[in-house]
């Protein structure tokens, strides 16, 4: 008998201990910070399939997307401050609901188009410079996929490598941000708008131009409400090449891109 009561008070300290787990671990992912997959290459060269990032939820405020499976329910933002062009972005699809990243574009009352693969903000072209073209190494979650139209190029590296080079230009918007992005081929995203922004929505677009279903596509995404986003998009955490086996936890390591972890948006 006395064994049995001396049992008990494990079993409520293990189960109290369980429960403050969870609290903390849902108060860090809803108010503080929250991990993130890339799934697709949109955000190339910025964002490669595989980075695994942090995403800080306070810059923007809270909406009911802020929280795990959307709970608790609520109409609105808490604290709300907008984006600045150039932030990068993770959001729920106002088409289909999934969690999506991009680029902030445009801000309420902005007005947005491309003109022949050029960035058009406001009546004025924005800054864009060629680069040296993206080198990315081909690997099992990055078959060198190009965009329709535009010619895929492998080449081996030095050290035997395959590797797939993509036209790359840096942009510069009027607030001073700098990134870069991919401008494949001629596609109907190099002509579209002009766009005004509605109020209390963003224009986002991807950073690989021709390969990104964003704002400039009703169908793809259109106009995301400021209420969608999660969050703002910080830094890797960890970098997989898809290599990896989740069973053979070695893999996980020779996977790994190591350049990638650390790298900040």
């Amino acid at each position: 008998m006395t064994e049995k009561s001396a049992e008990e008070p494990k079993k409520g300290g293990l189960l109290k201990f369980l429960l403050l787990l969870a609290l903390f671990a849902w108060v860090l992912r809803s108010f503080i910070v929250a991990p993130f997959m890339i799934p697709s290459g949109s955000m190339l060269p910025t964002m490669l399939v595989g980075d695994y990032l942090f995403v800080s939820k306070w810059p923007y405020g809270y909406s009911k997307h802020s929280f795990p499976f959307g709970i608790p329910s609520f109409d609105g933002r808490l604290l709300e401050d907008y984006p600045e062009h150039g932030d990068v972005v993770v959001f729920a699809s106002p088409v289909d609901g999934k969690v999506v990243v991009k680029r902030v574009i445009g801000l309420p009352g902005d007005n947005v188009e491309m003109r022949d693969g050029t960035l058009i903000l406001n009546g004025a072209p924005v800054s864009k410079v060629k680069l040296r073209d993206f080198a990315l190494e081909v690997s099992p979650n990055s078959p060198c996929t190009v965009a329709s139209g535009a010619r895929q190029f492998i080449e081996p590296d030095a050290d035997g490598n395959q590797i797939c080079r993509y036209p790359a230009y840096k942009e510069t918007l009027p607030n001073g941000v700098s990134y870069s992005v991919l401008d494949q081929s001629d596609t109907v995203g190099d002509n579209v708008g002009p766009f005004i922004v509605q109020p209390g929505y963003l224009f986002l677009m991807g950073d690989n131009r021709d390969a990104s279903g964003d704002s400039r596509f009703a169908s793809s995404l259109g106009q995301v409400p400021i209420e969608n986003v999660m969050g703002r998009a910080e830094m890797n955490f960890w970098s997989t090449d898809g290599s990896s086996s989740y069973v053979l936890p070695w893999t996980w390591f020779t996977a790994m891109r190591g350049s990638r972890i650390g790298v900040t948006y």
